[in-house]
């Protein structure tokens, strides 16, 4: 008997895959509708820092999602792309070399797939966390080496350009923001399609069984170092990508993009979307800039939020948004999602509540630590408070309190409610399958 997942319905029709199809156009039209919603500047810039990062995501999961690969260097691929990008800008603005501003992120990729050659053969020879180990070193000896040699990596200081170069074309000149966010969204379409190719490949489909099972894979004839310093050639090429193209949104690259830092960043993105999902990492990408970059604007204590989500969604949801959306996805699909809505409900607001109370007390202490010399009183959730009286203090810790306890009270008919939609799900799988 064989077993067929009738969990997710499909669209068929041969030889069409209509549903693919309806997703793959559902993608471009929000990348070519997004700045219709966001129209101001910090809104594109914005968009255009997601696009850029998304990119960059993807190919990080190249290696941790479908290879296996935890490195802590990827930040070394897209960091020398975008050097070797912006001196390519530099050097059209000069006239020495004759490139178009929409094949410059071409140059990042080219240059990452170059040091993916490079350094992929010596850190691929090992796996598991000596792999991860010499990524580090990698990214290390990078990093010093931009500070040892000012004249390419520019110091301190870095490389900086003016990305409208030669005659504008047909009007688009690449000086306003909206212009570059749509060479970035082409970009990101063009990599997120060829990523996607490589995953349905066989040698993505031999990458996911090096990560499953690399005894197996030896045994049957197949060098996992090989198949491994291929996924990462080809994912240092997309990182490179995403350099070349944030080098023409900042039209600045410093050694920041060759830290250790960075390939922490993309890291944590990673996992936050979910790394068994393939549009896992565009949902990290996009929350994680929200974190570091929207929230950076209104609060101080954005590095903490960024830390505990991350924490939380390890310790609860180890598949990632990713994962948490697709549940809710089969609820929907079987047509389930009346049952658990007034649990859901619940679990929501009472977690809410309890999140507004615990933001309310950080923000006070943040305020209270580090802004006291300006006064006690600040700005929260629209409404002024004084940090030096119990009272404000007393109402912060009730809010939580009562969020909280409402959170655990609502956690257990959720949880029972749950389990029992998802158990007469998969009976539906099992009895559809025979």
């Amino acid at each position: 008997m064989t077993y067929r997942d009738t969990t997710y319905p499909s669209i068929h029709y041969t030889p069409v895959n209509l549903g693919r199809w309806a997703v793959w156009l559902s993608y471009a039209l929000i990348l070519l509708l997004a700045p219709k919603l966001f129209a101001s500047g910090s809104g594109l810039s914005i968009l255009s820092q997601m696009g850029t990062m998304m990119i960059f995501a993807l190919s990080y999961n190249m290696l941790l999602g479908q290879g296996g690969m935890l490195s802590f260097g990827h930040a070394v691929y897209s960091g020398l792309g975008a050097f070797f990008a912006i001196h390519a800008i530099n050097m059209a603005s000069g006239g020495s070399f004759a490139i178009p501003l929409t094949l410059v992120p071409l140059v990042g990729g080219i240059a990452g797939l170059c040091f993916g050659m490079l350094f992929g053969y010596v850190t691929t020879k090992r796996s598991g966390t000596t792999f991860s180990m010499i990524s580090l070193g990698i990214v290390e000896l990078v990093f010093a080496c931009s500070l040892m040699f000012p004249g390419f990596f520019g110091g301190e200081g870095g490389v900086s350009a003016n990305r409208v170069i030669g005659k504008p074309l047909f009007g688009i000149s690449f000086g306003p923001q909206i212009e570059v966010y749509y060479l970035i969204a082409f970009w990101l379409f063009i990599s997120t399609v060829g990523m996607f190719a490589i995953a349905h490949t066989p040698l993505g489909r031999i990458a996911n069984a090096v990560r499953d099972n690399p005894e197996r894979v030896e045994f049957i004839g197949y060098n996992t170092q090989s198949v491994r310093y291929l996924m990462l050639i080809l994912s240092a090429f997309f990182a490179g990508i995403s350099g070349g193209l944030s080098a023409i949104n900042f039209e600045i690259v410093s050694a920041e993009n060759v830290s250790a830092l960075r390939s922490g960043a993309v890291l944590l993105f990673t996992f936050i979307g979910g790394i068994g999902f393939f549009f896992g990492p565009l949902l990290g990408a996009v929350m994680g800039v929200f974190l570091t970059v929207l929230l950076s604007e209104f609060t101080k204590a954005w590095q903490l939020y960024l830390g505990v989500f991350f924490i939380l969604t390890v310790m609860y949801a180890p598949g990632g948004l990713a994962s948490i959306l697709m549940m809710l996805f089969r609820v929907v699909v079987h047509k389930r999602l009346s049952r658990i809505l007034p649990a859901l409900a619940g679990v929501c607001v009472s977690g809410l509540i309890a999140l507004t109370g615990v933001v309310m007390l950080i923000e006070m202490l943040y305020h209270l630590t580090l802004e006291s010399a300006n006064g006690t009183t600040m700005k929260l959730f629209g409404r002024m408070v004084d940090t030096a009286l119990p009272a404000q203090w007393a109402i912060c810790v009730a809010v939580m309190l009562v969020g909280v306890i409402a959170f655990l009270f609502a956690r257990t008919p959720f949880a029972l409610c749950w389990g029992e939609v998802n158990a007469e799900i998969e009976q539906l799988a099992l009895r559809s399958s025979k």
